[in-house]
């Protein structure tokens, strides 16, 4: 098949009439100035579709549910008493229909592929399902119902706190021991056979106030060359108590300790010195940007403006799926960066447009975060497609050099019209071609856990 498109933007920059030849789920050719072929699809504006590179998707179904204030000062670590007790009325079905939902809201807002950080793998005691990849499988079972790009990262959770604390009781479902945490990766790796190739596997330690250095050095051994996701310095206490325990902050604790390179997606890292952000840019590793659920628990600011200028790797995700717009984290980043500096423009070059700075760099740096040959539309790469409205009002006027800023901060959503995971076209007119099965089941699911509270 092939997509015809009357302007897309190329590694080299911004084409007319061009027309992608796909094979299968790679793009076969590229060619500008083309015709449209007969029965070809047709894209007013055609991009690479960026991945999601950090999302717990159970969390979706909690949206809503924790804006009420309680008495003294609500943070990250009140919010995250309310996960725990909306975690224990999980079931593998509940997993299921959620999962569905959100990866088929993330398409439809304009993402192709998403790394889903997955850490619910147990019954809410903490014993294992019969199959220890249980709630794995149906994370795999959503992904093939909506065809998003699938990148697993089943999560090592051995502590409830910094210096090997016990488990909480809300956390005794998350929990691995480095030993049971090899068995269920292997369970994961078979799991993925059932998904098209482009599917991954990767490991995520939580964090290393979950975890601890010997058992993290253990499970990136014994994984070599997989992507590895880590959550880091989200949070100022965090911070502190990690210096407390290993004598260094997070950030610098893991570039001094672990081998941390082009495979590793740190997340969040928000709070770091101007050392720790020059350092991260060094090391090839990728910054895990998630701005909406950073603004939404109060976590603080990344150093965008320094991390860029020292050439660091970043791509976003939707986290705590509280809302699931690519448009919206892009802009979120650029306008906290705007706030902290009292300036405008920042998350850019000097001569290029923000919008289309902050998407390339998101496109390529969720690529090499995902293990995904994508983020570029070219031949031999994944066919992750992103095709936009070129009617829509907030773009119909703009020059191509400024179309990306149009879509992240005025049109958004509302203005993806096409998109395709590996070749896999599952929105359509902007509308997942799944939904009509996808919402009545998630309904069903939350009113299930409504009876059950």
């Amino acid at each position: 098949m092939a997509i015809f498109a009357d302007s897309a933007l190329l590694p080299s920059g911004w084409a007319r009439d061009v027309r992608v030849t796909l094979d299968g789920q790679r793009i076969a050719r590229v060619e500008a100035g083309a015709a449209a072929g007969p029965g070809d699809a047709r894209a007013g504006i055609l991009l690479p579709a960026p991945g999601n590179l950090h999302s717990h998707t159970f969390q979706r179904a909690m949206a809503g549910l924790t804006g009420m204030r309680t008495d003294g000062r609500d943070s990250f670590w009140t919010w995250r008493e309310t996960m725990y007790r909306f975690a224990a009325r999980l079931t593998p079905e509940r997993v299921e229909a959620i999962a569905a939902m959100a990866f088929m809201e993330m398409q439809e807002a304009g993402y192709a592929a998403v790394g889903e950080f997955h850490y619910p793998h147990h019954r809410p005691d903490g014993t294992p399902h019969a199959d220890i990849a249980e709630t794995t499988r149906r994370i795999v079972a959503a992904a093939g119902a909506t065809g998003i790009g699938l990148t697993h990262l089943p999560v090592l959770y051995s502590y409830g706190g910094a210096g090997r604390m016990p488990l909480e009781p809300g956390q005794r479902r998350f929990g691995n021991a480095p030993d049971r945490f090899a068995r269920l990766v292997e369970a994961a790796g078979e799991a993925l056979h059932a998904l098209p190739p482009d599917a991954r596997l990767g490991i995520a330690p939580h964090s290393l106030r979950a975890t601890a250095p010997d058992e993290l050095h253990a499970v990136v051994a014994a994984h070599p060359g997989v992507p590895v996701h880590i959550h880091v310095a989200e949070q100022t206490r965090e911070v502190a108590q990690i210096e407390a325990w290993l004598g260094a902050r997070p950030v610098e604790w893991l570039l001094d300790n672990a081998p941390v390179g082009p495979d590793w997606c740190l997340v969040h890292a928000t709070h770091m010195t101007d050392a720790e952000t020059r350092a991260l840019a060094a090391s090839g590793a990728v910054a895990g940007l998630c701005p909406v659920t950073e603004a939404d628990l109060g976590d603080g600011l990344f150093e965008g403006a320094a991390y860029l200028r020292a050439g660091g790797a970043f791509g976003v995700g939707t986290d705590s799926n509280v809302r699931i717009a690519l448009a919206g984290e892009l802009r979120m980043l650029e306008y906290g960066q705007r706030l902290r500096m009292r300036a405008r423009t920042v998350m850019t070059e000097p001569g290029e447009g923000v919008g289309q700075s902050l998407y390339r760099r998101a496109a390529r740096g969720a690529a090499r975060a995902l293990a995904r040959d994508a983020g570029e539309i070219a031949a031999s790469r994944l066919a992750d497609l992103l095709a936009l409205d070129a009617a829509h009002p907030s773009l119909c006027a703009l020059s191509p050099d400024r179309l990306l800023d149009g879509f992240v901060f005025s049109a958004g959503r509302e203005a993806v019209t096409d998109v395709w995971s590996a070749g896999r076209h599952r929105v359509r007119a902007g509308r997942h071609v799944a939904r009509g099965h996808i919402v009545p089941a998630y309904r069903r699911a939350l009113a299930d856990m409504v009876a059950d509270a």
